[in-house]
């Protein structure tokens, strides 16, 4: 088995619910760190989605972060498991309002 790590870097998430990482065919991936940082002067509301076989789970829903601000829903103790075709998927409760990263470690 291979290990690798990788990063996903997702700009001007909006209201749209948007991919930000999908774990390919015969990959399981340890999602180690995650940020999604307020780029407007107001604050917003974020969702973080896992979707797995065609059902949404949320990991966080209606989380407040404030202008200049952060989330970090996943890193230190927070780990979070994706099986291979799963998505971790971001949106937030304005358009083009959101940058997320992804840190993973993927097991192929």
């Amino acid at each position: 088995m291979a290990n690798s790590f990788k990063n996903s870097f997702v700009n001007a998430v909006g209201a749209t619910k948007t991919g930000v990482y999908t774990a390919g065919a015969g990959i399981q991936a340890t999602v180690i760190g995650m940020s999604v940082s307020n780029l407007i002067t107001t604050p917003i509301s974020a969702n973080i989605i896992v979707t797995s076989s065609g059902t949404d789970y949320y990991i966080v829903k209606n989380a407040t972060i404030s202008p200049g601000g952060a989330l970090v829903p996943i890193g230190g103790d927070q780990k979070l498991v994706i099986e291979a075709g799963d998505t971790l998927s971001v949106n937030t409760s304005v358009a083009s309002s959101a940058d997320v990263i992804v840190s993973v470690l993927e097991i192929s």
